[in-house]
């Protein structure tokens, strides 16, 4: 049975389980136009999800066939997962910000083999294990893996312009970090239980109310750019804060008010962490060992093989920060890199 949940002023959002997955589920969101409905995210690629979508769609009126058109905050399968299967169903547009458009662009066009090669590349350069990278060097196919047949967007979400939904105030806020096209969408309209603050924010996966969201790499293979994912996000969150919304509502968990002490947390959250590992790069470590060695949700020996994967570039993505910043610096002929702060 779907959980519906209606958020008042004609939009409601639809709980869109994530298979085997502790997030649990997406928050997909329908807002009415003179259109017609129009989905903030459509959530992952499975039957069942796709089933507890329709479900949602129902109880809210409505049915996947009469989509408007659908807005993806970013590229990744538990939001941009069922995009192609609306579109096919309604013949719905489907907007994305040009970065992650470039992303899922490169995904479709990139033989799966090349991306199992580049991401051994990338693990044996920051100090993976050969036993942790030889998976990658047989692979070959990804199966029904989600995220390499994504939907090409049709549409491109322009930073600051207002989006094409007639009888509504949407507007785009570019909030890279969490990924690099990520997009923040800012309701300019009175919010309907008429709570102090300025409209209601779709967040995304930039700002949750317990979460604090993975900070990774997207990076071309053939381009050499050194980008500082980490730096972005800082500067996005401190943009959200100084918006204060009155109220967010977020891809996960549940909707929250009070956006500018969130954003506090989050400030803090990081730069205590970036203080931790200096504290850890006193001595010459990999980003695998700087990995190994930060504090997650769980110890490291329970982290899943993927989950690592994902834990590596979080740990590069810091190192970034601190480079930038001034306060680390790569060790010169290390190989496999290695870094030292101070």
């Amino acid at each position: 049975m779907a959980r519906v949940y209606d958020h008042g002023g004609g939009v409601r959002s639809v709980q869109v389980p994530i298979p085997d997955n502790p997030l649990g589920h997406t928050l997909v969101y329908v807002v009415d136009t003179d259109r017609g409905p129009v989905l903030v995210d459509t959530g992952w690629d499975d039957p069942a999800s796709w089933d507890t979508l329709a479900e949602g769609l129902a109880a809210c009126g409505t049915a996947p066939a009469e989509i408007h058109g659908v807005v993806i905050t970013h590229h990744h399968p538990d939001h941009h997962g069922l995009s192609g299967k609306v579109r096919e169903a309604s013949g719905a547009w489907i907007a994305m910000h040009a970065a992650d458009a470039a992303i899922v662009r490169r995904t479709r066009a990139t033989r799966p083999e090349r991306w199992f090669s580049y991401m051994a590349d990338k693990l044996t350069a920051a100090g993976a294990p050969e036993a942790h990278v030889a998976p990658l060097r047989t692979a070959r196919r990804p199966g029904n893996l989600p995220g390499f047949s994504p939907a090409d967007p049709d549409r491109e979400i322009v930073p600051g312009e207002l989006l094409d939904l007639p009888g509504r105030r949407l507007r785009a806020i570019w909030t890279p970090g969490h990924t690099p096209g990520h997009v923040c969408l800012h309701l300019e309209e009175e919010h309907p239980d008429r709570l102090a603050g300025h409209g209601r924010l779709f967040s995304g996966d930039h700002l949750l109310p317990g979460i604090t969201p993975h900070i990774g790499l997207y990076e071309d293979p053939d381009d050499t750019t050194v980008t500082d994912p980490l730096g972005d996000y800082l500067d996005s969150l401190e943009r959200i804060g100084r918006l204060a919304p009155a109220e967010v509502l977020p891809a996960h968990q549940h909707a929250f008010t009070d956006a500018p002490a969130r954003v506090r947390e989050l400030l803090t959250h990081h730069e205590a962490r970036l203080t931790g590992l200096r504290a850890l790069l006193r001595e010459p470590l990999t980003p695998w060992q700087l990995a190994e060695r930060m504090e997650w949700n769980r110890p490291w020996e329970q982290i899943p093989y993927g989950s690592r994967n994902i834990a590596i570039a979080e740990a590069e993505a810091h190192v970034r920060r601190l480079v930038k910043l001034g306060r680390a610096e790569a060790v010169a002929g290390s190989d496999p890199v290695t870094y030292v702060a101070w």
